[in-house]
């Protein structure tokens, strides 16, 4: 067995991972079990803040003892948070579930695009990375419209058959990641078994070196932004009176269009330079947000379809921009690092934002969100470019 056959096995894990048949009904599923919007951006704070926590020691231990070894943890971990939602009724058993997934999640993120880069590196085919990562970016957003229309329908029937459906899809996930390939070049370049070592990499990555640092602020912000919309975007559609049985319809046409354009990525990388298509990037994604919280029912409904679309290419483009500079073996730390900043941004922002359309309107959360972003994207974008001119 070749380490190539890690490339067609994670593109069913993440199809498998995406078919995430609870995401469009989840929000509602909390709320019908007696919980007020802030404490489910509560539940979701708490889930952030777990894969924080754990996002850079899991990356490390990726990196030491291989991404196969934390995959198959994470998804072992993944199977039990979601048998524990499946039979839980109010919020404190919500949360030990939403801990467990946060933890389980926090040792896929970032080892899986390691695993990745570094068979197609093994390969002699990183060049392909963009288009690899974004055709499976693109099978994880198909598998998740699927999903989409299912958990609608299923939600229709009874809200908490999603969930017993989720449990039996990560089950599934756990022996594909149980046959993969360690690549040979990252067992020969492991890091150094230390505390030390991931300050190092930590060090390197958000002190050391200046572009590598503001490619992680950017990425990280417009990730931040992509995640508050995947949670938001339920209330919004509740709203607006759309009829729950059209959710899953909803998402699937938003994440169909999300696959679509990170299967063509590649294409954007190649037409435009990356300073170019940063600024594309930050401007494309922010901007709607602000409209969105000033608009129609209709126009917002756009505004969303428009975000979707630019986390499209978003995703491989920048994780791409990250990998080229890093070396194999401290990638899926300097990966984990980055979604460490996407991920304690959003469990600090998501309890406020939540009691701001609680209290106020989802308008009023939609601006600080695009202001916020906008900003702080902007700000990356210049650092790169005064970066790249010296």
């Amino acid at each position: 067995m070749t380490v190539y056959s890690n490339i067609w096995k994670l593109y069913v894990i993440k199809g498998l991972r995406w078919f995430m048949i609870v995401m469009p009904i989840i929000v509602i599923f909390f709320q019908e079990n007696g919980l007020s919007l802030k404490e489910v951006m509560i539940l979701q704070g708490v889930y952030s803040l777990m894969v924080a926590l754990m996002e850079i020691p899991s990356g490390y231990l990726a990196d030491v003892f291989g991404r196969k070894q934390t995959l198959t943890l994470g998804a072992i971990l993944a199977f039990i948070g979601f048998l524990i939602l499946s039979l839980s009724f109010s919020f404190w058993p919500f949360f030990i579930g939403e801990i467990i997934l946060g933890i389980g999640a926090s040792f896929i993120s970032g080892a899986d695009s390691a695993l990745l880069y570094d068979s197609l590196l093994e390969s002699k085919k990183e060049n392909d990375y963009t288009k690899v990562e974004g055709k499976a970016y693109g099978i994880g957003n198909f598998s998740e419209a699927l999903a989409g229309i299912c958990g609608g329908l299923l939600a229709d029937i009874s809200i908490r058959y999603p969930l017993y459906f989720q449990v039996f899809i990560a089950a599934l996930i756990i022996p594909l990641t149980l046959s993969l390939v360690e690549p040979k070049f990252h067992k020969e370049n492991s890091l150094p078994k230390s505390f030390r070592a991931i300050l190092e990499v930590v060090k390197f990555a958000l002190f050391e070196n200046k572009i590598l640092k503001w490619l992680i602020i950017l990425s990280s912000i417009i990730g931040f932004l992509t995640l508050s919309i995947a949670w938001f975007a339920q209330p919004y559609f509740k709203s607006i009176d759309l009829p729950i049985k059209y959710f899953g319809f909803i998402w699937a046409i938003l994440n169909l269009s999300t696959g679509f354009s990170s299967m063509n990525a590649y294409r954007f990388e190649s037409f435009f330079s990356k300073k170019r298509l940063s600024f594309f990037i930050s401007l494309g994604i922010s901007i709607p947000v602000i409209l969105l919280s000033i608009s129609t029912p209709t126009f917002g409904m756009l505004m969303i379809l428009l975000i979707y679309i630019i986390r499209g290419i978003a995703t491989p483009v920048l994780r791409n921009f990250i990998n080229e500079i890093t070396e194999s073996n401290v990638r899926a730390t300097v990966l984990s690092v980055r979604s460490f900043c996407i991920r304690i941004t959003f469990s600090i922002f998501a309890p406020l934002m939540g009691w701001i359309a609680d209290v106020y309107s989802l308008q009023q959360s939609f601006m600080m969100l695009g202001v916020m972003v906008i900003t702080v994207s902007l700000i990356s974008c210049f650092k790169l470019l005064q970066l790249s001119n010296n």
